[in-house]
Protein backbone atom coordinates (compact mmCIF):
# COMPACT_ATOMS: atom_id res chain seq x y z
CA UNK A 1 0.00 0.00 0.00
CA UNK A 2 3.06 1.94 0.65
CA UNK A 3 4.51 1.87 -2.52
CA UNK A 4 1.33 2.69 -4.24
CA UNK A 5 0.47 5.69 -1.88
CA UNK A 6 4.28 6.90 -2.35
CA UNK A 7 3.73 7.03 -6.58
CA UNK A 8 0.18 8.20 -6.41
CA UNK A 9 1.60 11.43 -4.31
CA UNK A 10 4.95 11.57 -6.49
CA UNK A 11 2.96 12.20 -9.69
CA UNK A 12 2.68 15.83 -11.41
CA UNK A 13 -0.24 15.66 -13.76
CA UNK A 14 -2.88 18.61 -13.03
CA UNK A 15 -5.60 16.57 -13.05
CA UNK A 16 -9.11 16.56 -10.89
CA UNK A 17 -8.56 12.85 -10.06
CA UNK A 18 -6.23 9.95 -9.94
CA UNK A 19 -6.80 6.65 -9.19
CA UNK A 20 -4.37 3.58 -9.04
CA UNK A 21 -5.24 0.30 -9.16
CA UNK A 22 -2.55 -2.52 -8.70
CA UNK A 23 -2.97 -6.46 -9.61
CA UNK A 24 -1.39 -9.11 -8.80
CA UNK A 25 -2.64 -12.39 -10.27
CA UNK A 26 -0.94 -15.87 -9.23
CA UNK A 27 -2.96 -19.21 -10.94
CA UNK A 28 -1.78 -22.71 -11.56
CA UNK A 29 -4.39 -25.62 -12.79
CA UNK A 30 -3.78 -29.40 -13.45
CA UNK A 31 -5.59 -31.55 -16.20
CA UNK A 32 -5.95 -35.34 -16.13
CA UNK A 33 -7.94 -37.56 -18.77
CA UNK A 34 -8.17 -41.13 -18.73
CA UNK A 35 -5.87 -41.40 -15.97
CA UNK A 36 -3.30 -39.74 -17.51
CA UNK A 37 -1.87 -36.46 -16.55
CA UNK A 38 -2.12 -34.20 -19.24
CA UNK A 39 -0.97 -30.72 -17.91
CA UNK A 40 0.43 -28.28 -15.64
CA UNK A 41 -0.26 -24.11 -16.20
CA UNK A 42 1.22 -21.95 -13.72
CA UNK A 43 1.52 -18.35 -14.13
CA UNK A 44 1.74 -15.02 -12.43
CA UNK A 45 0.47 -11.56 -13.69
CA UNK A 46 1.34 -8.30 -11.88
CA UNK A 47 0.83 -4.84 -13.26
CA UNK A 48 -1.29 -1.45 -13.20
CA UNK A 49 -3.95 0.62 -13.97
CA UNK A 50 -4.06 4.38 -13.80
CA UNK A 51 -7.17 6.47 -13.93
CA UNK A 52 -7.96 10.07 -14.09
CA UNK A 53 -10.34 12.57 -14.12
CA UNK A 54 -10.24 15.82 -16.36
CA UNK A 55 -12.97 17.91 -18.15
CA UNK A 56 -15.40 15.24 -17.20
CA UNK A 57 -13.99 12.85 -18.65
CA UNK A 58 -12.37 9.64 -17.02
CA UNK A 59 -9.60 7.53 -19.39
CA UNK A 60 -7.15 4.95 -18.22
CA UNK A 61 -3.82 4.05 -18.96
CA UNK A 62 -2.09 0.62 -17.75
CA UNK A 63 2.11 -0.39 -17.50
CA UNK A 64 3.55 -3.19 -15.75
CA UNK A 65 6.23 -1.35 -14.47
CA UNK A 66 6.27 0.38 -11.29
CA UNK A 67 9.31 2.70 -11.72
CA UNK A 68 8.01 6.49 -11.61
CA UNK A 69 8.74 7.21 -14.68
CA UNK A 70 6.99 4.55 -16.27
CA UNK A 71 4.05 5.25 -14.20
CA UNK A 72 4.08 9.43 -14.95
CA UNK A 73 4.50 8.41 -18.50
CA UNK A 74 1.63 5.73 -18.23
CA UNK A 75 -0.53 8.60 -16.40
CA UNK A 76 0.11 11.40 -18.98
CA UNK A 77 -1.10 8.72 -21.77
CA UNK A 78 -4.40 9.07 -19.70
CA UNK A 79 -4.35 12.44 -19.26
CA UNK A 80 -4.05 12.98 -23.03
CA UNK A 81 -6.86 10.40 -23.69
CA UNK A 82 -9.30 12.02 -21.53
CA UNK A 83 -8.41 15.46 -22.74
CA UNK A 84 -9.32 14.24 -26.56
CA UNK A 85 -12.43 12.82 -25.29
CA UNK A 86 -14.14 16.19 -23.72
CA UNK A 87 -14.08 17.18 -26.87
CA UNK A 88 -16.55 15.19 -27.85
CA UNK A 89 -18.31 15.30 -24.27
CA UNK A 90 -21.83 13.55 -24.44
CA UNK A 91 -21.53 12.93 -20.34
CA UNK A 92 -20.13 15.60 -18.42
CA UNK A 93 -18.55 13.21 -14.77
CA UNK A 94 -17.69 14.47 -11.75
CA UNK A 95 -15.98 13.56 -8.42
CA UNK A 96 -19.48 12.30 -7.13
CA UNK A 97 -19.07 9.05 -9.90
CA UNK A 98 -15.79 8.71 -7.67
CA UNK A 99 -16.30 8.07 -4.05
CA UNK A 100 -13.95 7.70 -0.86
CA UNK A 101 -13.43 4.33 0.35
CA UNK A 102 -11.31 2.94 3.05
CA UNK A 103 -11.15 -0.96 3.75
CA UNK A 104 -9.65 -4.40 3.46
CA UNK A 105 -11.40 -7.66 2.34
CA UNK A 106 -9.78 -11.25 2.67
CA UNK A 107 -11.45 -14.23 3.83
CA UNK A 108 -9.61 -15.68 7.05
CA UNK A 109 -8.64 -19.62 7.45
CA UNK A 110 -8.16 -20.04 4.01
CA UNK A 111 -5.43 -22.60 2.78
CA UNK A 112 -4.38 -21.25 -0.40
CA UNK A 113 -0.48 -21.93 -2.23
CA UNK A 114 1.25 -22.42 0.85
CA UNK A 115 -1.44 -25.27 1.27
CA UNK A 116 -0.98 -26.62 -2.20
CA UNK A 117 0.46 -29.32 -3.25
CA UNK A 118 1.17 -30.36 -7.16
CA UNK A 119 1.56 -34.01 -6.27
CA UNK A 120 -1.32 -34.59 -3.92
CA UNK A 121 -3.76 -33.02 -6.67
CA UNK A 122 -2.14 -34.66 -9.35
CA UNK A 123 -3.22 -38.22 -7.48
CA UNK A 124 -6.67 -36.95 -6.15
CA UNK A 125 -7.19 -36.10 -10.02
CA UNK A 126 -6.01 -39.59 -11.39
CA UNK A 127 -8.33 -41.52 -8.72
CA UNK A 128 -11.00 -39.19 -9.54
CA UNK A 129 -10.34 -39.89 -13.12
CA UNK A 130 -10.20 -43.75 -12.10
CA UNK A 131 -13.48 -43.65 -10.48
CA UNK A 132 -15.57 -42.05 -12.94
CA UNK A 133 -14.24 -45.16 -15.24
CA UNK A 134 -17.56 -47.61 -14.39
CA UNK A 135 -17.38 -49.35 -17.64
CA UNK A 136 -15.44 -50.00 -20.73
CA UNK A 137 -18.54 -47.70 -22.47
CA UNK A 138 -16.91 -44.78 -20.66
CA UNK A 139 -14.21 -43.59 -23.41
CA UNK A 140 -13.71 -40.13 -21.94
CA UNK A 141 -12.44 -38.75 -18.15
CA UNK A 142 -11.52 -35.72 -17.59
CA UNK A 143 -10.67 -34.19 -14.16
CA UNK A 144 -9.20 -30.89 -13.07
CA UNK A 145 -8.45 -28.50 -10.41
CA UNK A 146 -7.95 -24.43 -10.47
CA UNK A 147 -6.38 -22.19 -7.65
CA UNK A 148 -6.49 -18.50 -8.37
CA UNK A 149 -5.33 -15.38 -5.77
CA UNK A 150 -5.73 -11.80 -6.72
CA UNK A 151 -4.61 -9.43 -4.89
CA UNK A 152 -5.94 -6.27 -5.65
CA UNK A 153 -5.02 -2.90 -4.22
CA UNK A 154 -6.91 1.13 -5.05
CA UNK A 155 -5.55 4.29 -3.58
CA UNK A 156 -6.45 7.71 -4.77
CA UNK A 157 -6.01 11.20 -5.16
CA UNK A 158 -9.29 12.03 -2.88
CA UNK A 159 -8.21 9.39 0.21
CA UNK A 160 -9.47 6.13 -1.06
CA UNK A 161 -7.13 2.84 0.22
CA UNK A 162 -8.95 -0.48 -0.62
CA UNK A 163 -6.68 -3.59 -0.28
CA UNK A 164 -8.43 -7.11 -1.15
CA UNK A 165 -6.95 -10.72 -1.40
CA UNK A 166 -9.44 -13.18 -3.39
CA UNK A 167 -8.70 -16.91 -3.33
CA UNK A 168 -10.86 -18.89 -5.48
CA UNK A 169 -10.34 -22.58 -6.60
CA UNK A 170 -12.33 -24.75 -9.06
CA UNK A 171 -12.82 -28.44 -9.08
CA UNK A 172 -14.47 -30.33 -12.06
CA UNK A 173 -14.91 -33.75 -13.86
CA UNK A 174 -16.68 -35.25 -16.53
CA UNK A 175 -17.39 -38.47 -18.55
CA UNK A 176 -17.92 -39.34 -21.90
CA UNK A 177 -20.02 -42.48 -22.56
CA UNK A 178 -20.15 -43.93 -26.20
CA UNK A 179 -22.31 -47.25 -27.21
CA UNK A 180 -22.07 -46.96 -31.56
CA UNK A 181 -23.44 -44.11 -32.50
CA UNK A 182 -24.56 -42.79 -29.51
CA UNK A 183 -22.48 -40.62 -27.46
CA UNK A 184 -23.72 -39.31 -23.73
CA UNK A 185 -21.77 -36.66 -21.45
CA UNK A 186 -22.25 -36.37 -17.49
CA UNK A 187 -20.18 -33.59 -15.94
CA UNK A 188 -19.97 -32.19 -12.13
CA UNK A 189 -18.07 -29.40 -10.53
CA UNK A 190 -17.75 -26.74 -13.50
CA UNK A 191 -20.32 -24.20 -12.38
CA UNK A 192 -18.56 -24.86 -8.86
CA UNK A 193 -16.41 -21.96 -8.70
CA UNK A 194 -15.91 -20.71 -5.20
CA UNK A 195 -13.64 -18.28 -2.92
CA UNK A 196 -12.40 -21.38 -1.26
CA UNK A 197 -8.99 -22.66 -1.10
CA UNK A 198 -7.83 -26.05 -0.42
CA UNK A 199 -9.77 -26.83 2.13
CA UNK A 200 -12.76 -27.19 -0.37
CA UNK A 201 -11.42 -30.38 -1.48
CA UNK A 202 -13.28 -33.41 0.19
CA UNK A 203 -12.49 -36.64 -0.88
CA UNK A 204 -14.99 -38.72 -0.08
CA UNK A 205 -17.46 -36.08 -1.67
CA UNK A 206 -15.25 -35.76 -4.70
CA UNK A 207 -14.92 -40.03 -5.35
CA UNK A 208 -19.11 -40.17 -4.79
CA UNK A 209 -19.46 -37.28 -7.24
CA UNK A 210 -17.38 -39.54 -10.01
CA UNK A 211 -19.27 -42.57 -9.49
CA UNK A 212 -22.13 -40.86 -9.66
CA UNK A 213 -21.35 -38.91 -12.75
CA UNK A 214 -20.10 -42.08 -14.67
CA UNK A 215 -22.88 -44.06 -13.65
CA UNK A 216 -25.68 -41.47 -15.43
CA UNK A 217 -23.21 -41.55 -18.65
CA UNK A 218 -23.64 -44.53 -19.18
CA UNK A 219 -27.49 -44.69 -18.08
CA UNK A 220 -28.32 -41.98 -20.75
CA UNK A 221 -26.93 -44.45 -23.96
CA UNK A 222 -30.29 -46.75 -23.01
CA UNK A 223 -32.54 -43.81 -22.37
CA UNK A 224 -35.06 -42.32 -24.69
CA UNK A 225 -34.94 -38.60 -26.22
CA UNK A 226 -36.86 -36.29 -24.30
CA UNK A 227 -40.38 -35.49 -25.70
CA UNK A 228 -41.38 -32.84 -27.27
CA UNK A 229 -44.47 -31.05 -25.72
CA UNK A 230 -45.44 -28.46 -23.63
CA UNK A 231 -45.24 -29.06 -19.97
CA UNK A 232 -44.09 -28.26 -16.69
CA UNK A 233 -40.51 -27.62 -16.00
CA UNK A 234 -38.75 -28.26 -12.81
CA UNK A 235 -34.69 -26.52 -12.80
CA UNK A 236 -32.16 -28.20 -10.70
CA UNK A 237 -30.02 -25.39 -9.45
CA UNK A 238 -27.18 -26.37 -11.83
CA UNK A 239 -29.13 -25.42 -14.83
CA UNK A 240 -30.49 -22.36 -12.68
CA UNK A 241 -26.73 -20.85 -12.70
CA UNK A 242 -26.94 -20.35 -16.25
CA UNK A 243 -30.45 -19.46 -16.76
CA UNK A 244 -30.08 -16.40 -13.91
CA UNK A 245 -26.90 -15.60 -16.10
CA UNK A 246 -28.21 -15.48 -19.37
CA UNK A 247 -31.28 -14.05 -18.47
CA UNK A 248 -31.27 -12.00 -15.75
CA UNK A 249 -27.76 -10.85 -15.12
CA UNK A 250 -26.98 -10.21 -18.81
CA UNK A 251 -30.40 -7.81 -19.81
CA UNK A 252 -29.94 -5.82 -16.45
CA UNK A 253 -26.42 -4.74 -17.50
CA UNK A 254 -26.58 -1.04 -17.94
CA UNK A 255 -24.60 -0.55 -20.01
CA UNK A 256 -26.20 -3.10 -22.56
CA UNK A 257 -29.05 -0.96 -21.86
CA UNK A 258 -27.49 1.96 -22.99
CA UNK A 259 -25.87 0.68 -26.06
CA UNK A 260 -22.53 0.86 -25.27
CA UNK A 261 -22.01 -3.31 -26.14
CA UNK A 262 -23.77 -3.75 -29.08
CA UNK A 263 -21.05 -4.00 -31.13
CA UNK A 264 -20.19 -7.10 -29.51
CA UNK A 265 -22.14 -8.66 -26.59
CA UNK A 266 -24.98 -7.23 -27.41
CA UNK A 267 -28.14 -5.02 -26.39
CA UNK A 268 -30.91 -5.41 -23.94
CA UNK A 269 -34.84 -5.85 -24.20
CA UNK A 270 -35.07 -4.01 -20.81
CA UNK A 271 -35.83 -0.16 -21.36
CA UNK A 272 -34.98 2.82 -18.91
CA UNK A 273 -38.91 3.24 -18.11
CA UNK A 274 -39.21 -0.46 -17.29
CA UNK A 275 -37.40 0.15 -13.97
CA UNK A 276 -39.82 0.30 -10.90
CA UNK A 277 -42.24 -1.19 -13.69
CA UNK A 278 -41.83 -4.33 -15.40
CA UNK A 279 -43.32 -7.29 -14.28
CA UNK A 280 -40.28 -9.41 -15.02
CA UNK A 281 -41.49 -12.65 -13.35
CA UNK A 282 -44.11 -13.99 -11.18
CA UNK A 283 -44.34 -12.67 -7.35
CA UNK A 284 -41.82 -15.42 -6.50
CA UNK A 285 -39.16 -14.22 -7.92
CA UNK A 286 -36.75 -12.36 -5.66
CA UNK A 287 -33.67 -11.37 -7.46
CA UNK A 288 -30.62 -9.78 -5.34
CA UNK A 289 -27.28 -8.18 -6.19
CA UNK A 290 -25.00 -9.58 -2.83
CA UNK A 291 -21.35 -9.00 -3.36
CA UNK A 292 -21.04 -9.49 0.73
CA UNK A 293 -21.72 -13.46 1.00
CA UNK A 294 -18.96 -15.18 2.20
CA UNK A 295 -17.28 -17.79 -0.23
CA UNK A 296 -19.04 -16.83 -2.89
CA UNK A 297 -17.44 -16.69 -6.23
CA UNK A 298 -17.61 -12.79 -6.54
CA UNK A 299 -17.96 -11.48 -3.51
CA UNK A 300 -15.92 -8.41 -2.81
CA UNK A 301 -16.01 -5.27 -0.28
CA UNK A 302 -16.02 -2.68 -2.90
CA UNK A 303 -15.50 -2.31 -6.63
CA UNK A 304 -12.82 -1.40 -8.67
CA UNK A 305 -13.63 2.49 -8.55
CA UNK A 306 -13.66 1.82 -4.51
CA UNK A 307 -17.72 1.97 -4.79
CA UNK A 308 -18.76 -0.10 -1.42
CA UNK A 309 -20.73 -3.21 -2.35
CA UNK A 310 -24.18 -3.79 -0.66
CA UNK A 311 -26.98 -6.28 -1.07
CA UNK A 312 -29.85 -4.79 -3.42
CA UNK A 313 -33.00 -6.16 -4.83
CA UNK A 314 -32.50 -6.06 -8.26
CA UNK A 315 -35.93 -7.39 -8.78
CA UNK A 316 -38.55 -7.67 -5.90
CA UNK A 317 -41.76 -9.99 -6.12
CA UNK A 318 -41.04 -9.99 -10.19
CA UNK A 319 -41.08 -6.49 -9.96
CA UNK A 320 -37.74 -4.93 -11.70
CA UNK A 321 -36.01 -2.46 -9.00
CA UNK A 322 -32.19 -1.46 -10.43
CA UNK A 323 -30.14 -2.84 -12.86
CA UNK A 324 -26.47 -3.97 -12.87
CA UNK A 325 -23.80 -0.65 -13.53
CA UNK A 326 -21.63 1.76 -12.16
CA UNK A 327 -21.92 5.05 -10.96
CA UNK A 328 -21.24 6.70 -14.85
CA UNK A 329 -24.23 4.56 -16.08
CA UNK A 330 -26.43 5.58 -13.35
CA UNK A 331 -25.97 8.87 -13.79
CA UNK A 332 -26.43 8.43 -17.59
CA UNK A 333 -29.15 6.62 -17.19
CA UNK A 334 -30.87 7.92 -14.37
CA UNK A 335 -31.51 4.71 -12.70
CA UNK A 336 -30.43 2.77 -9.30
CA UNK A 337 -27.76 0.35 -9.85
CA UNK A 338 -25.22 -0.97 -7.66
CA UNK A 339 -21.21 -1.41 -6.78
CA UNK A 340 -19.86 -3.50 -10.07
CA UNK A 341 -17.96 -1.32 -11.92
CA UNK A 342 -15.44 -4.36 -12.47
CA UNK A 343 -12.04 -5.08 -14.33
CA UNK A 344 -10.50 -8.38 -15.05
CA UNK A 345 -7.03 -7.51 -14.65
CA UNK A 346 -4.35 -4.57 -14.49
CA UNK A 347 -4.48 -3.78 -18.29
CA UNK A 348 -8.16 -3.51 -18.47
CA UNK A 349 -10.40 -0.80 -17.16
CA UNK A 350 -13.41 -1.74 -15.39
CA UNK A 351 -16.89 -1.70 -17.03
CA UNK A 352 -20.75 -2.80 -15.86
CA UNK A 353 -20.81 -6.76 -14.86
CA UNK A 354 -22.13 -9.14 -12.91
CA UNK A 355 -21.18 -10.24 -9.20
CA UNK A 356 -22.87 -12.20 -7.19
CA UNK A 357 -26.67 -12.52 -8.89
CA UNK A 358 -28.68 -14.24 -6.96
CA UNK A 359 -32.64 -16.00 -6.85
CA UNK A 360 -33.59 -16.18 -3.17
CA UNK A 361 -35.22 -19.16 -2.16
CA UNK A 362 -38.82 -19.80 -1.52
CA UNK A 363 -40.79 -22.18 0.56
CA UNK A 364 -41.53 -25.27 -1.37
CA UNK A 365 -40.08 -28.53 -0.97
CA UNK A 366 -38.26 -30.72 -3.66
CA UNK A 367 -41.10 -33.14 -2.61
CA UNK A 368 -43.85 -30.69 -2.67
CA UNK A 369 -43.07 -29.34 -6.15
CA UNK A 370 -42.93 -33.17 -7.45
CA UNK A 371 -45.72 -34.30 -6.26
CA UNK A 372 -47.48 -31.27 -7.80
CA UNK A 373 -46.81 -32.32 -11.46
CA UNK A 374 -49.01 -33.76 -13.79
CA UNK A 375 -46.66 -34.23 -16.66
CA UNK A 376 -43.26 -32.66 -16.52
CA UNK A 377 -39.52 -32.87 -16.74
CA UNK A 378 -36.96 -32.59 -14.49
CA UNK A 379 -33.72 -31.28 -15.90
CA UNK A 380 -29.73 -31.23 -14.96
CA UNK A 381 -26.70 -29.70 -15.92
CA UNK A 382 -26.08 -27.07 -19.07
CA UNK A 383 -24.81 -28.75 -21.89
CA UNK A 384 -25.85 -26.14 -24.54
CA UNK A 385 -27.25 -22.08 -24.88
CA UNK A 386 -28.57 -19.40 -27.39
CA UNK A 387 -29.84 -16.77 -26.84
CA UNK A 388 -30.64 -12.99 -28.89
CA UNK A 389 -28.68 -10.20 -28.82
CA UNK A 390 -31.61 -8.47 -26.86
CA UNK A 391 -31.15 -11.71 -23.96
CA UNK A 392 -34.69 -12.26 -24.84
CA UNK A 393 -35.46 -15.40 -26.92
CA UNK A 394 -33.35 -18.57 -25.39
CA UNK A 395 -32.61 -21.83 -25.84
CA UNK A 396 -30.94 -24.15 -23.37
CA UNK A 397 -29.83 -27.72 -23.72
CA UNK A 398 -29.34 -29.74 -20.72
CA UNK A 399 -27.53 -33.27 -20.16
CA UNK A 400 -29.59 -34.95 -18.18
CA UNK A 401 -33.52 -35.70 -17.46
CA UNK A 402 -36.16 -37.19 -15.16
CA UNK A 403 -40.14 -37.36 -16.58
CA UNK A 404 -42.52 -36.50 -14.22
CA UNK A 405 -45.74 -38.23 -14.12
CA UNK A 406 -48.84 -37.86 -11.77
CA UNK A 407 -46.51 -36.78 -9.44
CA UNK A 408 -43.43 -39.33 -9.09
CA UNK A 409 -40.04 -39.28 -10.64
CA UNK A 410 -40.25 -41.70 -13.91
CA UNK A 411 -37.83 -42.20 -16.70
CA UNK A 412 -34.18 -41.12 -17.82
CA UNK A 413 -34.40 -39.01 -21.13
CA UNK A 414 -31.69 -37.73 -22.91
CA UNK A 415 -30.64 -34.75 -24.81
CA UNK A 416 -33.54 -32.26 -22.98
CA UNK A 417 -33.82 -29.13 -24.34
CA UNK A 418 -36.40 -26.23 -23.61
CA UNK A 419 -36.88 -22.46 -25.05
CA UNK A 420 -39.03 -19.43 -24.07
CA UNK A 421 -38.90 -15.63 -24.12
CA UNK A 422 -37.07 -13.73 -20.81
CA UNK A 423 -40.66 -12.84 -19.40
CA UNK A 424 -42.50 -14.91 -20.09
CA UNK A 425 -40.84 -17.84 -18.66
CA UNK A 426 -40.32 -16.12 -15.48
CA UNK A 427 -43.90 -15.24 -15.13
CA UNK A 428 -44.47 -18.43 -15.41
CA UNK A 429 -42.14 -19.89 -11.76
CA UNK A 430 -45.23 -21.15 -10.35
CA UNK A 431 -43.39 -22.94 -6.86
CA UNK A 432 -39.85 -22.16 -5.86
CA UNK A 433 -37.44 -24.21 -3.75
CA UNK A 434 -36.86 -23.69 -0.40
CA UNK A 435 -33.46 -22.87 1.41
CA UNK A 436 -32.86 -26.74 1.64
CA UNK A 437 -32.45 -27.04 -2.53
CA UNK A 438 -30.90 -23.65 -2.90
CA UNK A 439 -27.43 -24.04 -4.19
CA UNK A 440 -24.49 -21.22 -4.52
CA UNK A 441 -22.42 -21.75 -7.55
CA UNK A 442 -20.10 -19.70 -9.69
CA UNK A 443 -19.04 -19.12 -13.27
CA UNK A 444 -15.07 -18.06 -14.23
CA UNK A 445 -15.28 -17.01 -17.80
CA UNK A 446 -17.89 -13.90 -18.55
CA UNK A 447 -16.81 -12.21 -21.35
CA UNK A 448 -17.39 -8.68 -22.44
CA UNK A 449 -16.06 -5.25 -23.04
CA UNK A 450 -13.76 -4.56 -26.08
CA UNK A 451 -11.19 -5.46 -25.72
CA UNK A 452 -12.35 -8.68 -23.97
CA UNK A 453 -12.72 -9.39 -20.49
CA UNK A 454 -13.19 -12.74 -18.70
CA UNK A 455 -14.12 -12.06 -15.40
CA UNK A 456 -15.39 -14.51 -12.48
CA UNK A 457 -19.20 -14.27 -11.34
CA UNK A 458 -21.30 -15.87 -8.80
CA UNK A 459 -25.04 -17.02 -8.98
CA UNK A 460 -27.36 -18.89 -6.47
CA UNK A 461 -30.72 -19.87 -6.73
CA UNK A 462 -33.26 -23.31 -5.47
CA UNK A 463 -35.33 -26.30 -7.76
CA UNK A 464 -37.40 -23.87 -9.76
CA UNK A 465 -40.82 -24.77 -11.24
CA UNK A 466 -42.06 -23.77 -14.49
CA UNK A 467 -45.32 -24.32 -15.89
CA UNK A 468 -46.11 -24.84 -19.67
CA UNK A 469 -42.77 -24.16 -21.31
CA UNK A 470 -41.86 -25.75 -24.42
CA UNK A 471 -39.44 -28.84 -24.24
CA UNK A 472 -38.23 -30.79 -27.04
CA UNK A 473 -35.59 -33.53 -27.49
CA UNK A 474 -32.53 -34.34 -29.34
CA UNK A 475 -31.48 -31.46 -32.10
CA UNK A 476 -34.17 -29.95 -33.11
Amino acid sequence: MNKLKNLLSSLNLGVEYIGLREVETRKISLDVRNEIFEEIHSSIDHGLMVEVLINGQFAYAATNSFHLVDVQACALRAKSLAENASKLSIYPFTLQERPVMVGEYKIPNQKGFDSFRTKDIHDLLIEVSTKLNVSNKIITRTANFELTEIKTIYVSSIGSEVHQTVLRSSLGMSAIAQDGPTIQKRSWGYDLNAQLGMERIDRDQLFREAARVGAEAEELLTAKDCPSDTMDLLLAPDQMYLQIHESIGHPLELDRILGDERNYAGWSFVKPIDFGKLKYGSSLMNVTFDPTIKNENASYLADDIGNKATREYLIEEGVLKRGLGSLESQKRLGVLGVASQRASDWNRAPIDRMANVNLEPGNSTLNEMISGIENGVYMFSNRSWSIDDYRNKFQFGCEYGKLIKNGKLTTTVKNPNYRGITTQFWNSLKMLGDKSTFEIGGLSHCGKGEPNQLIFVGHAGPVCLFSNIEVFGGGK
